[in-house]
C-alpha cells in the first residue's frame, strides 16, 4: 500500500465492494459504532460525502455531527484554497489527543488533498495517526479500505493518478429527500493557470446519458422535485463519450423527465456556453431562472495570463444573450482578486464588468497560491495589503448592488421550494426561489419538500422575507 497507481476498472466493481459491505455489516453489527464526516470546498464534494455517508450506513454506522463521540471520523478535504488545507491539518492535530483518549478511534481522509504528492509525504511523515488515505478517483472502494484496515491493523494508503471508467449503482445518502446532486461528469480539461483541479480531480470523463437520466428517475420516483447537475465544467459535457451529444441536448431530456420539478446545474465556463445550450435553457420550463457564469477577472490580458480563452469584451457579448433570452435570469459569478500581475487598471475592469452585468451575487476570492500551478511562480505576485483593499472594494460593489437586485422582489409573489426549519426562528420555514434566492416566511412544518407562492414583504442583502399565500 501506499505506491500511486493508475488502474482501469469496470463497473462489477460496484457488486464487489456491495459485496464487502454485507460482510462489514456482519462484523460490526449491533457494535453501536458511529461515524462523523466534515466536507470542505464544493458541491462536487459535498456529492461525494454523500455517497460516503451512504456506504457507511450500509455498513452499519450510525452518523453523528459529534466528532468527540465518533468510532470513525472522515474529512472530505479540498485543496483549492490554502486555508482550507490548514484548517484540516490544524484539526488532525486535535484528533491526534482525541486518539490518546480513544485508542480503537479510526482516521480517515479522502478528496483533492490527498492528490498532491508534498500533502501525502507531510501526512505519512507527521500525521501516522490517520488509519485510512484514499483519493477522488476511488471513492467507491472506501468499503475494502476499511475492510482491509480492520484486517491488518495497519494504516491504508490507497492513492491513484487516474482512472476511466466511472463506477455506477453505489448506496448515496441524500441531504434533503425531495432535492439531490446528480454528476453528469468528473474532472477537468481547461487547465486555469491558477486552479489545482485538473491534477487532483483528472482529466473530463462525461457519465453515459442512460445513467443519468435512469438515476435522476430513480430520484424523482423517491420523491426528488429539484436535481444539481454538476460537473467542473457542465457545458463541456458529452465531448468524450462514444456517441457524443452536447449538454444542452442532455438538458432538454432531463427537462422531459415526469415528475421532476426544477432543474439547476453548475459550474459553467463561458468558453463553452453555446448559443443551443442559451436556447435550451430558455425553453425547458423546469431549469431553473438562473445561471452560474465565473469570469474572474475583468481584464483580459489577466483572463489570457489565466488561460481561460475568452476576453472581457466576449463575457460580455455572452451575458447580453443570456439576458436576451431570459430577460429576468439571476445571474452569479465567481471573482479572484489579486491574481499575479493584477495591476489598478486590471481591477478597474473587474470593478466595471460587475457594475454592467448586475449579477445578483457573486463568490469573491483572494488569490490563493497553489504549488504545482503555473500561476505560483508567475513573477508579480501582488502584495498582501494591496489584494486586500481590491478585495474589500469589490465586496462592498457587489454587496450594494446584491442589496439594489433583491429590492426588486419587494411586494411581488415567488415560488420558493421550502427546504428546512430556520434556524433562528423555529416558526419560519427556508427555501429557495427558482432564482436561487433564500426566502424566510412563517408556515407549517408540513410544507419542507413543497413549493409554495410567497409574497416578499421585507427584502435584506442576503435573503427575503414573505408571506405565504
Amino acid at each position: 500500500m501506499g505506491e500511486r497507481k493508475e488502474i482501469k476498472i469496470t463497473t462489477v466493481e460496484a457488486k464487489r465492494q456491495m459485496d464487502i459491505i454485507a460482510q462489514l455489516s456482519q462484523h460490526i453489527k449491533d457494535k453501536n459504532l458511529k461515524f462523523c464526516i466534515s466536507t470542505f470546498g464544493c458541491q462536487m464534494n459535498a456529492h461525494d460525502s454523500e455517497k460516503i455517508q451512504g456506504m457507511l450506513k450500509q455498513i452499519g454506522y450510525i452518523e453523528t455531527d459529534k466528532e468527540a463521540e465518533a468510532d470513525l471520523i472522515l474529512y472530505n478535504t479540498c485543496c483549492v484554497r490554502e486555508n482550507a488545507e490548514k484548517k484540516i491539518f490544524g484539526k488532525l492535530g486535535y484528533l491526534k489527543l482525541l486518539k490518546r483518549k480513544k485508542p480503537d478511534l479510526l482516521i480517515a481522509l479522502c478528496g483533492c488533498m490527498m492528490q498532491q504528492d508534498v500533502v501525502l509525504e507531510n501526512l505519512k511523515k507527521n500525521y501516522r495517526h490517520v488509519d485510512i488515505i484514499f483519493g477522488t478517483y476511488n471513492l467507491y472502494k472506501l468499503p475494502e479500505l476499511l475492510q482491509t484496515r480492520f484486517e491488518t491493523g495497519k494504516a491504508v494508503i490507497d492513492i491513484w493518478d487516474s482512472h476511466q471508467d466511472i463506477v455506477e449503482d453505489l448506496p448515496s445518502e441524500r441531504k434533503y429527500p425531495f432535492k439531490s446532486c446528480v454528476n453528469i461528469m468528473f474532472g477537468c480539461n481547461n487547465f486555469c493557470t491558477y486552479c489545482i483541479v485538473p491534477y487532483v480531480r483528472g482529466r473530463e470523463r462525461s457519465r453515459k446519458k442512460e445513467d443519468i437520466l435512469n438515476e435522476i428517475r430513480t430520484l424523482v420516483a423517491d420523491g426528488v422535485k429539484e436535481i444539481m447537475l454538476l460537473g467542473q465544467n457542465v457545458n463541456s459535457y458529452g465531448k468524450n463519450l462514444e456517441e457524443p451529444m452536447t449538454f444542452a441536448q442532455l438538458l432538454r431530456e432531463v427537462n422531459a423527465i415526469e415528475g421532476l420539478e426544477r432543474i439547476r446545474f453548475m459550474t459553467s465556463h463561458p468558453k463553452d456556453l453555446s448559443d443551443e445550450l442559451i436556447t435550451a435553457m430558455a425553453e425547458c420550463e423546469k431549469v431553473c431562472n438562473s445561471l452560474h457564469l465565473p469570469f474572474q477577472a475583468g481584464s483580459s490580458e489577466v483572463l489570457r495570463r489565466m488561460n481561460r480563452h475568452y476576453t472581457k469584451e466576449s463575457y460580455l457579448e455572452l451575458v447580453r444573450k443570456v439576458k436576451e433570452a431570459m430577460p429576468n435570469i439571476a445571474l452569479t459569478t465567481d471573482i479572484i482578486v489579486g491574481f499575479p500581475g493584477e495591476t489598478d487598471e486590471d481591477f478597474e475592469e473587474t470593478m466595471d464588468v460587475v457594475r454592467q452585468v448586475g449579477f445578483s451575487s457573486a463568490f469573491t476570492f483572494i488569490y490563493s497560491k497553489r504549488t504545482g500551478t503555473p500561476a505560483a511562480t508567475m513573477e508579480d505576485q501582488v502584495p498582501e495589503d494591496v489584494t486586500k483593499e481590491r478585495f474589500n472594494r469589490l465586496l462592498d460593489l457587489v454587496n450594494s448592488m446584491q442589496a439594489d437586485y433583491m429590492h426588486t422582489f419587494l411586494e411581488q409573489e415567488v415560488s420558493v421550494l421550502f427546504e428546512e426549519v430556520n434556524k433562528q426562528n423555529p416558526e419560519l420555514l427556508s427555501g429557495r426561489t427558482s432564482e436561487g434566492l433564500l426566502v424566510h416566511a412563517k408556515a407549517d412544518h408540513s410544507l419542507i419538500g413543497q413549493t409554495r407562492a410567497v409574497k416578499i414583504t421585507e427584502n435584506k442583502t442576503h435573503y427575503l422575507v414573505g408571506t405565504c399565500l
